[in-house]
């Protein structure tokens, strides 16, 4: 008997009650998974990517083994970027490397356009593969924002000032915007692509942009996440805004056409309302706090669970990605606990 497809997560994203607080995880794909870990001494990153069976058995892994209520699929915010003429790694305790990083407004005439179906089959492969035939949860899609992509695509890999980026939107506003419409233009495309082979929600990824103070924002990034969500909203799924250590930003999301802003640790539910924060929210466990005793886990999460509740609009998740030193039976645990005491009798 095939079992009933769950759509409360998709139902508590649009702010409809629930019979309990959903959950995922992000990164919950990979980093500690022991079968993840073994396909890992054979694949590389980009190569699981590219293979849509093995993609589509790393994403499906954590709804599985932990009962959450959504899967994310696998892959890396620079998927896209090598169809766009980024030449881009993934290393090894570095992150993303590329080796042509973006230096003048030249460069960014040369970037490719991407055209999904000619580009990425694969990717979309695997969302078709798992919507038609493997999940009983929704299936959550995602992209990088133009900030947080520009970032690495600037300063060549990951960055703790991002002192180059903000240097050259400063140095060269036109260059920037230009920059900006381009990565606007392939993060529409790419989403959309996701959501026609079968993606119900999508999330949009701009995990750096923390490093721009509001006025800043407003003026070299807002626009044009503002169009991506005006496009997406056409596509009748929820849309989804993460970043972290962006706490002076939530009011700047909330203008946005989004339906649901994550929240990473540093503010908790009721601060987010207290700014004046009216979405749905989604957060906000320290994925460090993974690493502690169950006592410790619990509390914390009881702790969000009671703000959530009482707000009534929440969907349980980490304040940013699962680390891989944090054991899975730990996940498991959590998300069964997460269930049992949300539970609405």
């Amino acid at each position: 008997m095939t079992k009933e497809f769950n759509d409360t997560i998709l139902r508590a994203y649009r702010g409809e009650k629930t019979a309990y607080t959903p959950v995922w995880y992000m990164r919950q794909a990979g980093r500690s998974q022991k079968e993840y870990l073994e396909i890992r001494k054979e694949h590389t990153l980009f190569e699981i990517t590219h293979n849509p069976e093995i993609c589509a058995y790393v994403t499906r892994l954590p709804v599985e083994q932990y009962n959450n209520d959504a899967a994310i699929l696998y892959k890396d915010i620079m998927s896209p970027l090598p169809a766009m003429g980024i030449d881009v790694e993934i290393k090894a305790g570095i992150g993303p490397v590329i080796d042509n990083p973006i230096q003048s407004i030249d460069d960014i005439h040369r970037l490719k356009t991407l055209a999904p179906k000619r580009d990425i089959p694969y990717i979309l492969e695997t969302i078709q593969l798992l919507t038609k035939e493997q999940l009983t949860v929704p299936l959550i899609g995602f992209s990088g924002a133009p900030f947080t992509l520009a970032s690495y695509m600037i300063e060549g890999g990951p960055s703790k000032t991002y002192s180059e980026t903000k240097a050259f939107m400063y140095k060269h506003p036109d260059a920037w915007m230009l920059l900006m419409d381009k990565l606007g233009d392939m993060v529409i495309e790419y989403t959309k692509a996701q959501i026609e082979a079968g993606v119900q929600a999508i999330q949009i990824f701009d995990s750096w942009v923390g490093a721009l103070n509001a006025a800043d924002y407003r003026t070299f990034v807002k626009p044009v996440m503002t169009r991506i969500f005006t496009e997406l909203r056409k596509e009748n799924v929820p849309l989804i805004m993460f970043g972290i250590h962006a706490r002076h930003l939530l009011l700047e999301w909330n203008d946005l056409p989004v339906d649901v802003l994550g929240l990473d640790w540093r503010t908790s539910i009721k601060e987010a309302r207290a700014l004046g924060v009216t979405k749905v929210l989604q957060g906000n466990l320290d994925p460090t706090i993974l690493l502690s005793d169950w006592e410790t886990i619990e509390t914390r999460a009881r702790q969000i669970l009671d703000e959530g509740i009482e707000d009534g609009k929440h969907v349980f998740n980490l304040g940013h990605g699962v680390t891989p030193n944090v054991n899975p039976a730990t996940l498991k645990k959590l998300t069964a606990y997460i269930h049992s005491y949300s539970k609405r009798t």
